[in-house]
């Protein structure tokens, strides 16, 4: 049982998750404002303003270097990682969502045009993100890590 407690008390799980969830949390008030009406599906969901996946990962990085240094191993592999997950979110699934949008007007308008019926099937839009989405998220990353690292694990 103590891998459990090592695994829940660990800094660079916990800084990685509470970037998340604090990106989430800003993710449904914005969403909120914007909107004018609550939707706590948005606390789960990907896409919107910020990038949880962004923050997640960047967080991750800060930690790693914070720890062990720049020069590090841990930062390397983190610092790829979050790269990796930045550039992915802002491309292919920034497109992806595009892509869904465009077939499901697609499909309606065919329904509307046709008498075949179609599998009731919606595809997800809300996929990827925006440059700014992204660069906000890894910012906030960055500061929830520096948080966690200097008033949290000091």
């Amino acid at each position: 049982m103590d891998w459990l407690i090592d695994f829940l008390t660990n800094k660079f799980f916990l800084t990685a998750v509470a970037s998340w969830t604090l990106a989430q949390v800003i993710k449904v008030i914005i969403y909120a404002i914007i909107n004018k009406t609550w939707d706590w599906s948005r606390l789960f969901g990907d896409g919107g303003m910020p990038s949880g996946h962004s923050a997640t990962v960047s967080s991750l990085a800060t930690i790693s270097a914070l720890s062990y240094g720049f020069g590090s191993f841990e930062f390397a592999v983190t610092g790829v990682l979050a790269v990796i997950v930045c550039h992915d979110a802002m491309g292919v699934r920034l497109e992806a969502g595009k892509h869904a949008k465009l077939l499901n007007i697609l499909v309606e308008s065919f329904e509307k045009f046709s008498k075949n019926e179609l599998p009731e099937v919606v595809l997800k839009e809300f996929v990827g993100h925006t440059p700014l989405q992204v660069i906000t998220g890894i910012i906030l990353g960055i500061l929830c890590a520096v948080g966690m690292h200097f008033l949290v694990f000091a």
